[in-house]
């Protein structure tokens, strides 16, 4: 552990003691010697001005009155929160599909330049982080900033917007709300305020994106939630029903560790397989998600869904008749 490290554990270490800290235990936290130890404190008390008090026989802590108060001065991280500060940078900016790129390149130098003073000047190795994006949609990245800025600045915005499933054109404003990420695309959750009601809007669908005059109108966290959430996948709105899947016993191992709605209800049946029950509104993205499964996914109730999910799977059979 560097001298950079050293004191990140010393000051985390002195900022939740309840007690004073011994010597000898930042020599055992830290790796050091006693000398070591004594230059870093008085480095922490008269380089970087903590409310560091006590001595090494009673030990050191900080000063009641100033602890809550004081924080290292610039940004301290250790080399592991770099090296997945930086990771999670290299994320979100492939999983943008290059749109954030530009906008993030000073945040990037800024985390290299901090590795390069853990390292002497290695260079890292950005390979071997491997992001692949999955159906990733084109985006204007005016639009997108437009609307990151409008959630969190809270301004009504106005657009154009055509529906994918429709097609039609249609001209919206809204008061937006929260800006969501879900499968490797961008949407914005609003109040659409002539409709007066909660919706999500897919961004790349958005056009001729602006902000409008007006302080943006706020919903209750508690409606949201129970608005945005309630469903399965991105389509909004109370559950009409509870869809119940059986799995086969070749693939319960991997859908008991899937997240698939945040009020699943699952459990392993006595032959092995699995049974998942999920809320949801719209049928459409379920079904999706359940014919991934080919034939170890087997939808048992309600009828209508089952019914639905048959129908599909006959269309797509009939692809394949000569």
């Amino acid at each position: 552990m560097d001298r950079y490290e050293r004191i990140i554990a010393m000051h985390r270490l002195l900022q939740a003691a309840r007690r004073p800290v011994t010597v000898r235990r930042l020599m055992d936290e830290l790796g050091c010697s006693r000398a070591t130890a004594y230059r870093d404190l008085a480095y922490l008390r008269d380089g970087l001005m903590a409310p560091l008090v006590g001595d090494g026989e009673a030990g050191f802590s900080y000063d009641k009155d100033e602890a809550t108060r004081f924080e290292l001065p610039g940004l301290w991280l250790n080399s592991e929160e770099l090296h997945a500060l930086l990771a999670a940078h290299q994320l979100l900016s492939r999983s943008s599909g290059g749109m954030l790129s530009n906008a993030l390149a000073p945040l990037q130098q800024r985390v290299e330049k901090l590795l390069d003073a853990h390292s002497s000047g290695k260079s890292w190795p950005m390979e071997r982080v491997r992001v692949i994006p999955h159906r990733l949609r084109k985006m204007d990245e005016h639009a997108f900033r437009v609307v990151a800025s409008a959630v969190l600045e809270r301004h009504r915005i106005g657009f154009d917007y055509r529906a994918r499933s429709t097609d039609e054109k249609t001209r919206r404003s809204v008061s937006p709300q929260r800006l969501t990420h879900y499968r490797d695309n961008w949407y914005v959750d609003a109040w659409d305020e002539e409709r007066k009601a909660l919706r999500s809007f897919s961004i790349d669908r958005m056009t001729a994106v602006r902000v409008l005059p007006g302080a943006a109108e706020d919903v209750a966290e508690e409606e949201l939630n129970a608005h945005l959430a309630g469903s399965y996948g991105i389509f909004s709105g109370a559950p009409k029903g509870w869809a119940t899947i059986l799995f086969s016993a070749k693939a319960a191992r991997w859908v008991a560790d899937e997240h698939w709605h945040s009020q699943q209800q699952g459990r392993f049946l006595a032959d092995g397989r699995y049974e998942l029950k999920v809320p949801y509104s719209v049928p459409r993205e379920l079904l999706m998600d359940v014919l991934h499964y080919g034939g170890d996914a087997e939808i048992v109730e309600p009828k209508a869904l089952r019914e639905q999910a048959r129908a599909l799977l006959q269309l797509a059979l009939g692809n394949y008749q000569d």
